[in-house]
């Protein structure tokens, strides 16, 4: 029976994707020597968000979701980023594949506010396996078992990378979901006053705001 290893070697952007995409590239490797003749991989993501430093600026930022840095030692914790799952092809030994995750610039979902609070370093994730794997049995036949539940890998994910692919699908821009009452509140003052664009609606409000609001 094949017994599989995992190791994430790099991750990148995906250009030209409908949504901003990911791809982590995920060696797998089979230390039993049988053919593999596919894997239906599956994989969640965790974000250990006790596993990196941060300073001052980023303490600031992140505030919003583990509140004031005197609480972290009950607030910081590991989160879920994503579920997602790859069918891998035929190898022999091992393997290099693409694991794509669909990614948001929703700041109302705690991971977005979490990696924009970053300024820079890396990110550290925990992937987590499952799955079952399909190879060829002594005589030949088909055989399928699960990949163990405890197999996982490590990977620490630069901001950078992050960054340059939300630059990449949204270039100097950024999304905010809003209650669509809320939404048509902000319309209406906006065809009231003539103001072209919603940018501008926005930062004539935030000039009329109390100075540590603009701040």
């Amino acid at each position: 029976m094949p017994d599989l290893s995992f190791q994430v070697e790099g991750a990148s952007a995906v250009p030209f994707a409908a949504a901003p995409l990911l791809a982590f590239q995920v060696r797998l490797a089979n230390a039993t020597g049988e053919t593999v003749h596919t894997v239906a991989l599956r994989c969640q993501i965790q974000i250990e968000a006790t596993r990196r430093r941060y300073g001052a600026e980023e303490q600031a930022r992140l505030r919003d979701l583990f509140g004031e840095p005197e609480r972290w030692g009950q607030t910081l914790r590991s989160m879920l980023w994503t579920h997602t799952s790859v069918v891998v092809p035929r190898f022999t030994g091992s393997t290099l594949v693409d694991v794509q995750v669909p990614c948001t610039f929703d700041f109302n979902i705690a991971v977005v506010k979490y990696f924009g609070g970053l300024v820079d370093g890396e990110i550290p994730l925990c992937f987590q396996f499952s799955g079952s794997v399909f190879y060829a049995g002594a005589g030949g036949d088909l055989q399928v078992a699960p990949i163990s539940w405890d197999k996982e890998a490590r990977f620490r994910l630069p901001v950078k990378t992050w960054n340059e692919m939300m630059d990449l699908y949204f270039p100097n821009s950024a999304w905010l979901y809003l209650r669509r009452d809320v939404l048509e509140r902000l319309h209406r003052h906006k065809m009231e006053r003539g103001i072209p664009t919603w940018e501008q609606a926005l930062e004539e409000l935030l000039d009329r705001a109390p100075e540590e609001v603009r701040r």
